[in-house]
């Protein structure tokens, strides 16, 4: 008998799309150096040069601040490597291979969860691009600053910056409506001007600031070690955080490599080295400017902003939106876009999820989120974290000791087979999410100032600092616990329905 094709054996089972197919092994193209290449390009952005300037912004000198990077990208790459074989293996996407813990319907709980926390990172991106032409528009056209406010106080937004981020939105938009392809030449683009970008200010820093020297000897601001710790963990935590998106829904992007070995090797080489060396740039920069103007500024398209010559203001402005844009679609863009089709994949597609996800970038309030340092990191990174750590620790908990890495792909689109659980909702995963969850809840209350600091006892504040540690943790464990008294056991001599999507 022929084989058939993944498509015709799924294509008259439920919750199937073409978005969410598994990618038969022979269709497969990306090798070690695609994957070190996409986290080189996705690392060369504006959120991670501002994540090591807040640090400094913070109080830690630079090294202390390059350690903390370094440290919190090599932790967070262990789950992106170990969620990343299952899409490798499966050529499934992280919507499709979540259904094996979290059920057929049930697995929408953590897309949407993700699907949010990308429509944060792409109203980031957009308010960053849109900035940088506002930062333009107001050295030839002044009177952008002059013009009536037509926002509520509370919304601490101005008019001119308003028009120029709806504007950058409008254009993304427009991309999304080209398709993903549309956007290939500006990745290149990026790929060579940032690097040139980073460096130009590099060695503008050493210059104004009167080489590396002074600007290395800039002291910690930390009056003693334990007041250091106490910013440490968090910032650790924020650190894990900053990619915490990027290490569930990693199956979308190692769905097309080669082998095992391609993704795991291209993320090794690509990930830490890249956010570290960008970082070294963002921390020498900003240790600069407290030389140069006596205050640091943490914001680079601000600092920017500062440069003499309106022309030199104009390419940087320009340049940095191109490059912006480029990031925003590749990685804010396609992970929600998946996720949204998730929901219903007969009636949502790419477009459609890429607009959703557009619609609630705006309503997330993104100027808010990354209007100073500490709400950057406290509020925004450590506190998605604690939604994130304990999907992860669900995810490979089940992959790994539950499943034994053996899925059978058919059932995964198939409501009735063993990953409905009944009613298409895996009732203990969700348990274990909200046990992963509660901890970190009292800390990120106070944070934000709903909760008085001092309506719970400080401890359980306390735990917020590891927010997806002790998600993860906690998930993951009580997930293993709770399946294994349930009788779900390893699927041993599990036949994976025949399709050809599988790969060691």
């Amino acid at each position: 008998m022929p084989n058939k094709t993944t498509a015709e054996l799924i294509e008259d089972v439920q919750y199937y799309s073409e978005d969410l197919a598994p990618i038969p092994a022979d269709k497969r193209s990306w090798g070690t150096w695609n994957y070190a290449a996409l986290w080189i390009s996705m690392s060369l952005c504006i959120p991670t040069y501002m994540l090591a300037s807040s640090l400094i912004e913070g109080g830690m000198n630079w090294w202390e601040a390059i350690v903390t990077i370094f440290i919190g990208n090599s932790i967070v790459l262990i789950p992106m490597i170990l969620n990343g074989r299952a899409g490798a293996k499966y050529g499934i996407p992280f919507p499709v291979l979540a259904r094996a813990s979290f059920g057929l319907k049930g697995a929408n709980i953590p897309a949407m969860l993700r699907a949010v926390i990308a429509c944060g990172w792409f109203g980031i991106q957009t308010w960053i691009g849109g900035f940088a032409l506002y930062q333009m528009v107001r050295l030839w056209i002044p009177s952008i600053d002059s013009l009536p406010q037509i926002f509520p106080a509370s919304w601490s937004l101005q008019t001119g910056p308003a028009l120029m981020f709806l504007l950058f939105w409008l254009v993304n938009m427009y991309v999304v409506y080209l398709g993903v392809d549309s956007i290939k030449k500006l990745l290149v683009f990026k790929a060579f001007f940032l690097p040139a970008a980073a460096l130009a200010l590099l060695f503008w820093a050493m210059s104004a600031g009167h080489g590396l020297g002074p600007i290395l000897a800039q002291p910690s601001k930390f009056k003693s070690t334990g007041e250091f710790w106490l910013y440490f963990f968090p910032s650790l935590t924020g650190m894990v955080g900053f990619w915490a998106t990027l290490s569930l829904n990693i199956p979308d992007f190692t769905r097309n490599a080669k082998s095992q070995k391609a993704q795991e090797w291209g993320q090794a080489i690509g990930l830490p080295s890249s956010m570290t060396l960008f970082s070294f740039i963002g921390v020498v920069v900003t240790s600069a400017t407290f030389i140069i103007y006596g205050k640091t500024i943490w914001d680079p398209v601000v600092l920017a902003g500062k440069f003499d010559s309106k022309l030199l203001v104009s390419i940087a402005m320009i340049a940095v939106a191109l490059s912006t844009l480029a990031t925003n679609i590749a990685a804010n863009i396609v992970s929600p876009a998946n996720d949204f089709a998730n929901l219903s994949p007969k009636k949502i597609n790419f477009k459609t999820g890429g607009y959703i996800t557009g619609i609630i970038g705006i309503c997330i309030f993104p100027w808010k989120l990354i209007a100073d340092p500490s709400g950057y990191i406290f509020t925004w990174l450590v506190g998605y974290s604690g939604l994130l750590g304990p999907i992860g620790g669900i995810m490979i908990a089940d992959y790994y000791f539950i499943r034994k890495q053996k899925l059978h792909i058919k059932e995964l689109y198939s409501f009735g087979g063993r990953y409905t659980f009944g009613s298409g909702f895996n009732k203990l995963a969700i348990i274990a999410l909200i046990l992963g969850i509660l901890p970190n809840a009292p800390g990120f209350f106070t944070i934000i100032g709903v909760l008085p600091k001092d309506a719970v006892w400080p401890w359980v504040v306390y735990i917020y600092n590891y927010a997806w540690f002790a998600g993860f943790f906690i998930s993951g464990l009580t997930y293993l616990i709770m399946m294994g008294k349930s009788g779900e056991t390893a699927e041993a001599g599990l036949q994976e329905g025949g399709l050809n999507v599988s790969i060691n």
